[in-house]
């Protein structure tokens, strides 16, 4: 097969397909998803706990959509939702 018909484009060594870039995006959007749910259950104040696990849970949420996992996508609406609402009930508890 001629290079010329190669359906692919081969790439020197410092050049990388920008796909991979991306790949590498959203598993680092996945891993800081994780990384604020764990603080978030390491935290001890609860408004706190609820922030991260609000922003965690939205960055697991692009990491599954990225994903396409149809059961870790609701998991995670869920999970974020679940969040949301208890920090709105504390925060307009103490008002």
């Amino acid at each position: 097969m001629e290079s010329s018909q190669r359906p692919y484009k081969k790439f020197r060594k410092n050049q990388r397909p920008k796909i991979k870039i991306m790949i590498n995006i959203f598993k680092i959007i996945g891993a800081l998803g994780i990384i604020l749910i764990s603080l978030g259950i390491i935290t001890k104040k609860r408004k706190t706990q609820d922030v991260l696990y609000i922003l965690g849970g939205l960055c697991l949420e692009t990491y599954s959509i990225y994903v396409g996992d149809l059961i870790f996508i609701i998991l995670q609406i869920i999970f974020t939702l679940a969040a949301i609402y208890d920090f709105s009930k504390i925060q307009f508890s103490n008002k």
